[in-house]
C-alpha cells in the first residue's frame, strides 16, 4: 500500500493535511491553512519539493527528540514531522516522505 495524503477540516474551519506512509503512520503534517486551496497548494508543495536536494531540515527538541521539517524553495516550512527517539529513526522519517510523497493521491475529508 502506498502512502496518501489525509486533508481535513479542523473545528474551526481551518484546513490541514498529513501525509500517511502505507501502514497509515502519519509522516508529515502541515500547518493550519485558511483556504482549502491553499492546502492543496501545500499537498502539491511537499509532492515537489520531497525530492529536491537541501529541503528537509533535521532539528531536535527541547526534551531531545529529533524531528525534521520540508521546506519549500522559498524557506517557508510546508511540513513538519513527528518526534523521533534517535537521529537514525528520523532520517528513516525522511526517507519515509522522499519515497512515499511524490505519487500519493489526496484523500479529501475535509466535506
Amino acid at each position: 500500500m502506498s502512502g496518501r495524503f489525509e486533508l481535513k477540516k479542523a473545528k474551526d474551519g481551518q484546513f490541514y493535511f498529513n501525509l500517511l506512509a502505507g501502514n497509515g503512520q502519519v509522516i508529515l503534517s502541515s500547518e493550519m491553512y485558511k483556504a482549502k486551496d491553499s492546502a492543496l497548494n501545500g499537498i502539491d508543495s511537499v509532492k515537489k519539493n520531497a525530492q529536491r536536494e537541501g529541503a528537509f531540515e533535521t532539528k531536535i527538541s527541547s526534551n531531545d527528540k529529533h524531528y525534521f521539517v520540508l521546506k519549500a524553495t522559498n524557506g517557508q516550512v510546508v511540513g513538519q514531522s513527528q518526534m523521533y527517539s534517535s537521529a537514525s529513526a528520523c532520517k528513516g522519517g525522511i526517507e519515509s516522505v522522499q519515497n512515499n510523497a511524490p505519487g500519493a493521491e489526496t484523500d479529501d475529508q475535509s466535506a
